[in-house]
């Protein structure tokens, strides 16, 4: 987990979050971790990989009060590659 300074289309990317090894629900647990960090309107990017956390994540993040923003495969890859998510934190 770091700051960083990457552009997710048109909007700044305040901090990113790669759990791409880990499975659920430490998918979640982390993402929430992060959430708890940033500040209100601050807004992360969430590497994952699999059905479960493709699932699971973006729900639960809905389900807290955050935003999605966008979710979206990373060079192309199916459902079960790797896919970037960008939240806002409420």
């Amino acid at each position: 987990m770091k700051n960083a300074s990457a552009v997710h289309g048109e909007t700044d990317v305040d901090f990113t979050l790669d759990i791409t090894g880990e499975v659920c629900p430490l998918t979640f647990v982390r993402t929430k971790l992060l959430i708890e960090r940033m500040a209100p309107g601050q807004t992360a990017e969430v590497r994952l990989q699999g059905r479960e956390p493709l699932d699971n994540v973006p729900r639960s993040v809905r389900e807290h009060g955050h935003a999605v923003i966008a979710l979206e495969p990373e060079d192309g890859a199916g459902p079960e590659g790797i896919h970037r998510l960008l939240i806002r934190k409420a």
